[in-house]
């Protein structure tokens, strides 16, 4: 006896059922492959402790790596509160506080589960140089209590370090060189390269204590201490880094109020004022037991005073006078000329004499080429006085010589707030800058257009850090990216649909067989 039409369509429906489920079971053993899933991320912080001030940094990059170096970018930039870890000299155990704001801030960031997988350092520049030529017990201190507090987090301290100034430029050149693009970026065709050697760029930096300079000379490197080799993304790369400690904006303008001072103070000084602007000795005010110094390179109409004990501190200060217990009172006369005449004594330029191959103080340096950026106090100097946009050479002198003309009661009404800080040093620096580039490193009319001064660049800030970030990333494991499987959009969705009619095809049996073959 045949089957009835109710058992034909039962049947039916469990053929279908099966087909489509069966179909659906190869589509996902054939259809399968095997891929690379994106790759992890790694994070890295870094502290730039500075002679005025310290900064973190978070840096990020994917776990498998191009070429053994990371690809990175920052994630963080905070500063810290307090002064430089050099200021807690007399104090240890402070300096661990002044940290934990910005650590606070990198640990909330950074997902708990890579805290201790995430490498953190600090690196101490000229502030702590000077601390251990005048101290070395001291800065052995500072050291041991930031260890102490940074190797209580959650994350990889790796340890305190004082960098040397040839480190300080040279990572200093790989920041500005890789977030420019110009040691490896991401071509159209989805392929890492590496751009010319010829489009690389110098990097001028100036701190509170010391200034460098570093760049690719046109010609072999003489003197062998100044220069620096690494690898990087493949790529052997050899500069030219020097770096002058004591020659940061706030040591030297120090340095030439002392000698301003030293000279008022040698036998046969003038006492008294002098016309405007002259280097005329202290004079002994009538209601005080002080000093006074007229500056030139402060605008006149300002008035200060000042410890003198304050101005011999530092090692780079000039021998001190026998007696420091006075305080100093400095009245601008607003001179630009004797400013100028006043700073370039602070250099040594009749040791360079007769050579191309010298900047200042008998230091070895080949003739400067090509596109330079300058940022720290470069920056922020030039952008106070709006000279960011690249003005001539001549055009810059002209804009800070007028500027250092301004009475001080101008100066104050027209600042921007939060200057005050700086605001009476900003003519100083700004000569001093022009002094350095100009008389100092060499730099000419022609040349003068190739300086960028910025602060950021590429989303990242300037600096040291990121560069010292990069190079340590060659020290960091990269990790095998991880595998999946994965399936083509169009296998995926004839699995779905395959999948859809075996549910159905089954439901439908299930309900003949409940409803309709027991009728």
């Amino acid at each position: 006896m045949g089957l009835t039409w109710k058992q034909r369509v039962f049947t039916a429906l469990l053929g279908a059922a099966a087909v489509s489920g069966l179909t659906a079971l190869l589509l996902v053993l054939v259809g399968t492959m095997n891929v690379l899933l994106p790759p992890d991320t790694k994070f890295g912080i870094v502290f730039d402790a500075g002679s005025s001030h310290t900064s973190l940094f978070v840096y990020q990059w994917p776990a498998n790596k191009e070429n053994d170096t990371g690809i990175v970018s920052q994630a963080l930039a905070c500063q810290a509160e307090g002064p430089g870890i050099s200021s807690y000299a007399s104090d240890p155990a402070r300096v661990g506080e002044s940290l934990q704001g910005c650590l606070e801030e990198a640990l909330a960031l950074i997902p708990k589960a890579k805290h201790h997988e995430t490498p953190m350092f600090l690196g101490a520049t000229a502030g702590m140089r000077l601390l251990s030529r005048k101290n070395r017990s001291q800065a052995e201190d500072v050291f041991a209590a930031v260890s102490r507090a940074l190797g209580q987090s959650p994350v990889d301290f790796r340890g305190a370090e004082l960098l040397t100034g040839q480190d300080e430029g040279a990572f200093g050149w790989i920041t500005i060189n890789y977030i420019l693009g110009l040691l490896v970026k991401y071509s159209f065709s989805g392929e890492w390269i590496r751009p010319l050697e010829e489009t690389l760029v110098g990097a001028l930096d100036m701190g509170g204590a010391s200034t460098q300079i570093t760049f690719v000379p046109g010609g072999p490197i003489l003197d062998k201490t100044a220069q620096a080799t690494f690898r990087l993304y493949g790529a052997d790369h050899t500069v030219y880094t020097h770096s002058y400690l004591c020659f940061g904006r706030d040591q030297a303008l120090s340095r030439l109020l002392a000698e301003l001072v030293q000279v008022g103070l040698r036998p046969g000084a003038g006492r008294g004022a002098g016309p405007a602007g002259a280097l005329s000795g202290p004079v002994l005010p009538q209601a005080s037991t002080g000093l006074l110094i007229r500056h030139p390179c402060y605008h006149s109409g300002y008035r200060g005073t000042l410890a003198l004990a304050s101005l011999y501190e530092s090692p780079c200060a000039p021998a001190a006078p026998p007696d420091l217990s006075q305080n100093l009172t400095v009245e601008g006369t607003g001179n630009p000329g004797a400013c100028v005449e006043a700073l370039r004594k602070l250099f040594n330029f009749s040791s360079c004499d007769g050579r191309e191959d010298c900047a200042f103080a008998g230091v070895y340096q080949p003739p400067v080429q090509g596109q330079f950026y300058a940022f720290s106090n470069f920056y922020y100097t030039f952008n106070f006085l709006n000279l960011t946009s690249k003005p001539s050479l001549s055009g810059a002198n002209a804009t800070i010589w007028e500027f250092c003309l301004w009475p001080w009661k101008l100066v104050e009404a027209s600042a921007p707030p939060g200057q005050d800080r700086w605001l009476r040093d900003y003519c100083a620096s700004g000569l001093y800058i022009l002094t350095l580039l100009v008389e100092g490193y060499g730099f000419s009319e022609e040349t003068w257009g190739g300086i960028e001064f910025r602060q950021q660049a590429g989303g990242a800030d300037i600096g040291w850090t990121l560069g010292y970030m990069l190079n340590l990333t060659n020290l960091i494991p990269a990790e095998a990216p991880a595998q999946g499987w994965a399936q083509s959009f169009g296998v995926w969705v004839a699995g779905v649909v395959f999948v859809v009619l075996t549910l159905a095809a089954t439901l439908g049996a299930v309900a003949v067989q409940v409803f309709w073959l027991q009728d």
